[in-house]
This record gives C-alpha cells, structure tokens and sequence, in this order.
C-alpha cells in the first residue's frame, strides 16, 4: 500500500520504526523486515542507530532503490548550514547517498527561528536533490502556521503520536487543509505501555474494544490498530526487534474494518498525550551533540 506525498513522490504507508531499539539488535530487525516486505524505515539521528539501520538494509538483500529511507535531523544540528551538515552526517551513517525523507525531530519553541532556519536548509537539500522529500515531526497546528508563513516548500509529512487514545484531530485537521500526510509514531499505543512512563497509563492492545473488534476478525489487536491507521489514510511505524511481531504487524492487507468498527475505534480517543509535549522545552536533550560519521 502506497501513498502519494504532496510533491508527487509514493511512500510505502507501513514502515518500521526503530526508536528504542538498540543497536545490536537493529540491524536483524531491519532485514528481517524487509525480507518479510517492508519496504519503509524510519529512524533518527538521535536514535542513535542510523549506521546499524543502513547494514541492515545493506544485509536484506533488497535493493537499495526498493527501501524508502526516512530519518530526522536533531535539535543541536539545527540552523540552515548545520542542518546540510546533519544530512551528511545522516547519510554516510545510513551509506546512501540520497535520503527519501529527511524530516525535523521537534519544533523546538525555545530556539525556533533556529528550526526555522533548518527547515530552509532542508528545501535546500531538496532543491539540490539530496532527498526526495522533507517534513516535520511532532509540530501542532500553531507550529505549522509559523513554519509555513516564514518557508516556501510545504512538508510532506508530519510524523506524530497517534493512537486511539490521543489522535490529535486538531493536528490532523491542520495537517489535511495544508495537504501535509499525517505519519503516525506510537501507532499501536507504545508510548502508552512503555516501562517508565506511569504507573497510570492504560494500554490500548488491552482495551475490550479493541480486543473484541479483534477477535471478530480473528486478529491481533495490534493488527486491528494498524488497519485502523491505514484506513484513514494515514502511514504507520510500528517498531518491533521480534521476528514474530514484525510479521504479524506487516499482514494487515488482507482485511478492511467496517465503518462502524473504524467508528468504535475512532470513540476511544481520550485527548491525553501520554508522549512529550512538543511545545515544553527539553534543553538537555535537546542539546545533545549528534557524533560525526567518522567517530
């Protein structure tokens, strides 16, 4: 299943995601997938694993041309020099020479006139054709208006957290009048179950909507929530270093909920981020310095 991003470029709607995977397991989950029949990554210059990423994709056996390659520039490489930099960085980490969508980790409100000026490094990268696409991640409505008064190419994609329990409508809405595609990350709840984040998180594969929509269609609940988001026409990065889960997240092209289980998952929405807040300021992290690709 392909989508059609807003400059005429298609990228596969399910990719990998693989944020917290460590890195020696990274490169395995990454062939793995794309064995299975991913042909979409996505990763992050903070993930720290863009180099095990590109030997994974080198050790798949697919051609390079096949895979859909997205990664995200840091923080601390933002500004309009730094950010070209951040794509040489990213991509000799990756070993390819031209990045499919190359898009900003966070608004960064406290240093925005920095973010804006690395997103116009980013439309320089793509008028010299290092990438294919550029977009944006975790920026709410009020973040896209400034970004666009002050920018000249519109982003491609919005990469957000995106679950049944915080679907972001407002965000989507802003997303569909720009004609930007919204991306989900967390797409199956993660962020909801991870270790650390709260004792009072509520996981959603285990909410009886879900599990019973699931069991009528003799699913998974993650498979459901998948299809969930690509019935709405949004992409999907489900992350997963287990053979068995990331083939089971890939088979969800062999059914279609109705509409009115779209609407029961649709209802479940709680309007509570259970991620960062993209608009509260992460001055630490968001200094962290992104090691050249020779280090």
């Amino acid at each position: 299943m392909e989508l059609v991003l807003n400059n005429g470029v298609t990228m596969p709607a399910l990719g990998l995601g693989v944020y917290q995977s460590a890195p020696e397991e990274t490169t395995a989950a990454v062939a793995t997938a794309l064995q299975t029949g991913y042909r979409h990554v996505d990763t992050a210059a903070m993930y720290f694993n863009e180099r095990e990423v590109g030997e994974g994709i080198r050790r798949s056996g697919v051609p390079r041309e096949q895979v859909f390659v997205e990664t995200k520039v840091w923080v601390s490489d933002y500004g309009y020099d730094e950010t070209q930099h951040a794509f040489d960085k990213a991509a000799a980490k990756l070993g390819v020479d031209r990045i499919d969508l190359l898009i900003l980790h966070q608004p960064a409100t406290d240093r925005f006139d920095r973010t804006v000026a690395a997103y116009r490094g980013l439309e320089k990268l793509l008028a010299d054709g290092k990438v294919r696409a550029i977009g944006v991640s975790n920026f709410m409505r009020h973040h896209l208006d400034e970004l666009l008064a002050r920018t000249e190419v519109v982003p491609a994609v919005n990469q957000i957290e995106l679950h049944p329990y915080f679907s972001q409508p407002d965000v989507q809405k802003a997303d569909d009048e720009h004609g930007i595609l919204t991306q989900a990350w967390s797409p199956i709840g993660g962020i909801t179950f991870y270790p650390g984040w709260g004792a009072d998180r509520k996981n959603v594969l285990e909410d009886p909507a879900v599990g019973a929509v699931a069991t009528a269609y003799g699913k998974t609940p993650a498979q459901i929530l998948l299809r969930w988001q690509l019935q709405h026409g949004r992409s999907a990065i489900p992350k997963s270093t287990n053979p068995g889960r990331i083939a089971e997240n890939f088979a969800v092209f062999d059914f279609e909920l109705t509409a009115g289980d779209m609407s029961r998952i649709d209802a479940l929405d709680l309007g509570v981020r259970n991620g960062p807040d993209p608009d509260v300021p992460r001055t630490e992290l968001f200094n962290r310095v992104i090691p050249e690709a020779t280090t």
